[in-house]
């Protein structure tokens, strides 16, 4: 779980600064929080997955009024230039969501996605069970992500950012 605390770290990074936990909260295996050194809530979740090997995947997603942020973690990732700039298509299970959106590559296994604050964005996530990465050029590192109960983690996150200290 080192990958978890390294995607909270760098949205942290993104759309803040400082240490320790301020509030924490569950909805079903996703963790909401705002720690004392960020700005902004975090939704986040990690999971083995038994089917590709038992690597970890990771999600951590935070918004403000103006961006929202997701960050990617894949252990069967091995990207090798941190800092790249990579296109990839996002939808989810039953929508496309943006076609060639930028990620940059933050390590060997994770990728960060920055975008305009859109709530009919934030509306399709909440109602998706998977996110998906469609990488041009590269179907070898596309990925699927589980995001279950994503609509009751991003309300808890709306919640935490209303209420934030």
């Amino acid at each position: 779980m080192k990958r978890f605390r390294l995607a909270v770290l760098l949205i942290a990074g993104t759309l803040s600064a400082g240490p320790a936990l301020a509030q924490q909260s569950m909805v079903g295996d996703w963790t909401i929080e705002k720690r004392a050194q960020d700005t902004h809530c975090n939704a986040s979740r990690g999971y083995k997955d038994r089917a590709d090997e038992n690597r970890d995947y990771v999600i951590v997603i935070t918004y403000s009024e103006k961006a929202i942020v997701i960050v990617m973690i894949y252990d069967g990732w091995e990207w090798e230039r941190v800092g790249e700039i990579l296109r990839a298509d996002v939808g989810t299970d039953d929508a496309d969501i943006m076609k060639r959106s930028k990620w940059e590559v933050m390590d060997k296994t994770t990728v960060r996605g920055i975008f305009e604050y859109d709530q009919s964005m934030m509306d399709r996530l909440a109602k998706a069970k998977r996110l998906t990465l469609d990488f041009e050029d590269d179907d070898d590192d596309s990925i699927e992500m589980q995001i279950p109960r994503a609509g009751e983690a991003l309300a808890a996150l709306k919640f935490c950012e209303e209420n934030r200290k």
